[in-house]
């Protein structure tokens, strides 16, 4: 026979409700997408903006194609789903491989085309180039760029958080410091790097409330497509993996669906707790891809709005 029955412990979890149960989709969202290489990439980035347009996001952004073609593809892009699409849409800057006056031609160039919003990095140093080394004559970091875009026009800038802290910080003080310094030169928000800790997050944003930082503080999520990629990605940005996510991603590489799936549990599971802390604010990096984000923003009580009155569709 097997073990009697806990009647207590039975009632106890037949009271428990569903996880994502009731949520009233509070919350606000942006979505971050690369620039397309190529035409077929264009199109799937299109495809993906449109499936996320209906959930009313505060902004997409597009990240900063390194390369004549790709930087081209990218502004394209800003100013199409602005202009055209009439979503609000973001610009990445940064500090790498120009001088203070090419970068702010390209910004000037955004105000005319009428893009408000610009997401400030430093940007990494070029493939082959070691330690990050500022461009003769350009901006040294990213509080620099962020006080330089401030004295072109009045753009709405985010800039980069690190709870985790920056691999090329000296410790987390000093990253914070480095933090406090891009909101006194004019940032608006700052959005994180992802993480997979939700307790990273509070305690990150508990130490920089400390630390005299009230500006918004958005936490990145990154539905994960391929583990060998986030692991690549997490030693680039010092991003700590959790032991038990390897296990859940062994023997799916040639499964795609079922690896979707996975990603999906993973990423809603770090959204509802992001929001039981009482996170309303959130930014997914789609890696193009849009039916991951869409679903974790379903999960979360978010609804299509009505283009003319902002409401929730019935």
């Amino acid at each position: 026979m097997g073990a009697p029955f806990d009647h207590e412990l039975d009632e106890t979890r037949a009271r428990l409700a569903p996880l994502f149960a009731a949520l009233p989709g509070d919350i606000e969202v942006s979505f971050e997408f690369f620039p397309p290489k190529s035409d077929a990439m264009a199109a799937t980035l299109r495809d993906s903006v449109a499936m996320l347009a209906p959930l009313g996001p505060r902004f997409v952004s597009v990240t900063y194609g390194a390369g004549g073609t790709t930087r081209e593809r990218t502004h394209a892009e800003v100013v199409r789903i602005n202009n055209e699409l009439g979503i609000p849409a973001a610009a990445h800057l940064t500090c790498v491989q120009a001088t203070r006056e090419e970068v702010d031609a390209v910004a000037r160039n955004y105000w005319d085309n009428g893009i408000r919003h610009i997401v400030a990095l430093r940007g990494d140093p070029p493939p082959g180039a070691g330690q990050y080394e500022p461009h003769p004559g350009g901006y040294a970091n990213a509080a620099e760029l962020v006080a330089g875009l401030k004295r072109i026009a009045d753009f709405e800038i985010s800039v980069g958080a690190y709870p985790e802290v920056h691999p090329e910080a000296s410790g987390a003080q000093a990253d914070l410091d480095n933090l406090k310094r891009k909101f006194d030169a004019g940032a608006t928000r700052a959005i994180t790097q992802f993480f997979f800790d939700p307790e990273c997050f509070f305690d990150f944003r508990d130490r920089a409330l400390a630390a005299g930082i009230t500006g918004e503080i958005v936490p990145g999520v990154m539905p994960v497509l391929s583990f060998a990629a986030v692991q690549r990605m997490s030693g680039l940005c010092g991003t700590a993996i959790p032991e038990w996510m390897q296990g859940l991603f062994e023997g799916l590489d040639e499964k795609p669906s079922a690896r979707q799936l996975v990603s999906a549990s993973i990423a809603a599971d770090l959204a509802s707790r992001l929001y039981a802390g009482g996170v309303r604010q959130f930014h997914f990096y789609t890696l193009n891809r849009a039916e991951l984000s869409y679903a974790i923003c379903h999960m979360l009580g978010l609804r299509p709005r009505d283009s003319k009155d902002g409401r929730p569709h019935d």
